[in-house]
């Protein structure tokens, strides 16, 4: 221990004081686990200490710990609410800025005041006056808050739509089946599939598409009594034609919805934009460019022209209009969906004229690199029925791998922030503080969340399951309170592997798991669960038959490379398999049992970094960690192959 680090920690001001006179740099040094010393100052609890570092001292107050901890989560660790005043109310630190895990120090001195009641109380710390003078800062308790992402997991690319005191969202995705969940809120917060777009296998046309293609990019709107769903259908690049856009309609938001008309127009990202005269029109990108449709807009009436490139000039892409208060609002996401995407506006008088610029663009955008939720953009406004106005957005978080590489495992997920307008009649969001991780919540009737487990016991699968693409007519059943999955006689790492049942992996610590009953197998045939981001990278849970019997075991598939971990044989005799995936970040670990009471561990993998769009540089790589139910028949036999699952149960930790 260094003696500034001494000195700090013992809160011996006179000591800190004439070390940093000798030395001012010393201020700078970090303990063993990479804290800064002025964030150590912080955690003593000492004011007299913290106004020293923050006023005579060298430290900056844009410094973090590993976590991205900032000296207002120490400030709050000390218990001290003059410490927390102080680093509030003087040097402008966020009660609601987010750490790694997205904790913030509001959410940090509620969970210390709640230890603080059930331990024994200390003579200097005060969590509860603490939590309080956060919540008279912020304006609202804790429980009168969100936490954004509201849509974790695969959810990219979100649009959003209110009808009445109901509010529907679809999001891209690509070769999954049934393709574009709607899904429906009455709160913007707590979200659940109600149908989807296209659910007719035969109008699907994924079959022969790879993975990252399909549906990219939907926009939902409504028009005289109907709902339509306009997105990109994008196919592979080996033809002259690889984008197309494709519209249906429904009077019902779950549908079903008609048979997709297919408009031969070039570009991405279409949305529907219905005017007051009654004209109706599609944009897409580049830019913006706007053309006409006819009434039910299945077919473009006009040429595509050019509205407004962008304000940032770079990938412009996902337009949307609003018209308010005379002018039209058009909305644009650029600078590419990583690290500097953002939202843009801009506006004008007339739909085709000339189009200003926001003063306070991009009025949407992540600019501390280092935080958690990261590539803000493709954003969409939406208005209550109270009045207020809230923006749906795309974002991403990213974990950092055992070997220092990236992966957005959860892929692009959906925030929500509030939209207010300056003096002037400009749109910004979050006061342009960039994505919040704690919000306040709308003003709205809160309605349930998703299903996470399911016993099958309903006459059709829940709506939060998803084929990679289109499932053989029989490839499954739900009969008699289980799930029959057919065999596929092609293997997961073809894009012609069928009847592969999935759900989103949507928190970066879960708990999965299922029971299968055991079939008879044949030499080739393996058997389970996957935890799947496309034919080209994923891992199989299964049993397997070998030449010499049954096994289970773990396999990973990563571009060409196949890793098969210790299997452990099975008797024949052996009915059901219990499977458990139990996952911390990055670190997964296996188990399974045949008796469903004691486990055993099979497989541990510390790093499932191939379960993200970084994991491997091949293809179109969109979307995000999956897992569920598959089976491999192969063509060795004629036999078809039949295997029956019990339940499947998601929990995320």
């Amino acid at each position: 221990m260094t003696p500034i680090h001494r000195a700090i920690l013992d809160g011996n001001l006179k000591k800190v004081k004439k070390l940093l006179e000798s030395d001012p740099n010393l201020i700078h040094e970090v303990d063993e686990y990479n804290v800064p010393m002025a964030l150590l100052a912080a955690k003593t609890g000492s004011l007299a200490l913290v106004r020293y570092v923050v006023e005579y001292s060298r430290a900056s107050m844009n410094i973090y710990d590993k976590k991205h901890r900032s000296i207002l989560h120490y400030g709050t660790m000390s218990g001290n609410v003059e410490v927390c005043k102080y680093l509030v109310e003087r040097v402008g630190m966020s009660p609601l800025e987010g750490d790694l895990d997205l904790v913030t120090p509001y959410e940090l001195a509620d969970s210390l005041s709640t230890q603080e009641k059930v331990g024994e109380p200390t003579s200097n710390t005060d969590y509860q006056g603490i939590l309080q003078y956060f919540e008279r800062v912020v304006g609202t308790p804790l429980s009168s808050m969100f936490k954004n992402p509201i849509r974790t997991g695969f959810f990219p690319d979100p649009s959003i739509v209110r009808v009445g005191n109901d509010y529907y969202m679809v999001n891209s995705t690509f070769i999954y089946f049934p393709c574009i969940p709607v899904s429906h809120s009455t709160d913007l917060i707590h979200w659940k599939i109600i149908g989807y777009a296209i659910t007719n296998p035969e109008w699907a046309m994924l079959d022969e598409l790879e993975g990252g293609n399909g549906f990219w990019a939907p926009d939902i709107s409504y028009y005289n009594g109907r709902f339509y769903i306009a997105a990109t259908y994008r196919l592979n690049d080996n033809g002259p034609v690889y984008r197309k856009q494709m519209v249906v309609s429904s009077v019902k938001p779950q549908g079903p919805y008609s048979k997709p008309a297919i408009i031969e127009e070039d570009g991405i990202d279409p949305s529907i934009f219905n005017d007051d005269d009654g004209r109706r029109y599609m944009l897409l990108n580049r830019g913006a460019r706007i053309f006409e449709l006819n009434e039910d807009a299945t077919k473009q009436i006009s040429e595509a022209e050019m509205l407004y490139y962008g304000d940032y000039k770079q990938d412009s892409e996902g337009p949307h209009l609003l018209k308010k208060d005379g002018y039209y609002y058009l909305f644009e996401a650029e600078g590419g969906t990583e690290s500097g995407h953002q939202i843009t506006v801009s506006r004008s008088k007339t739909l085709k004229g000339r189009y200003e610029p926001c003063p306070y663009n991009p009025i949407m955008q992540q600019t501390d690199e280092d935080a958690m939720i990261q590539r803000c953009g493709h954003g969409k406004p939406v208005q209550t029925q109270n009045g207020q106005w809230y923006m749906v957005y795309l974002c991403g978080r990213k974990l950092i791998g055992k070997n220092g590489e990236p992966c957005s495992m959860l892929g692009r997920e959906t925030a929500l922030d509030p939209i207010t307008w300056t003096s002037d009649g400009w749109p910004i969001v979050n006061q342009l503080k960039g994505p919040s991780c704690l919000q306040i919540k709308p003003y709205l009737p809160e309605n349930v969340q998703e299903i996470t487990a399911d016993d099958f016991d309903e006459k059709t699968l829940f709506q939060n399951w998803t084929f990679v693409r289109v499932p053989e007519v029989d490839g499954y059943r739900i009969e008699g309170g289980k799930l029959i999955l057919k065999g596929s006689r092609i293997n997961l790492d073809s894009m012609y592997a069928k009847n592969i049942l999935l759900r989103r992996q949507t928190r970066f610590t879960f708990k999965a798991g299922c029971k299968m009953q055991l079939p008879k197998m044949k030499v080739g045939q393996d058997v389970g669960i996957t935890c799947y981001y496309d034919e080209n990278t994923y891992l199989k849970f299964a049993v397997f038959e070998k030449e010499d019997g049954l096994y289970i075991g773990v396999q990973e598939k990563i571009g060409e490379q196949v890793i098969s971990h210790p299997m452990q044989k099975l008797k024949k005799t052996v009915e059901a398999v219990y499977f458990k995936v139990t996952a911390v970040k990055m670190d997964w670990l296996f188990s399974y049992s045949i008796d469903g009471k004691e486990y055993q561990n099979i497989a541990h993998i510390d790093n499932v970094y191939y379960l993200c769009e970084e994991g491997l540089k091949k293809g179109k790589r969109f979307t995000g960690a999956m897992l569920g139910m598959y089976a491999h028949a192969g063509n060795e036999t004629k036999e078809t192959l039949y295997v029956t699952f019990e339940y499947f149960k998601y929990e995320a930790i």
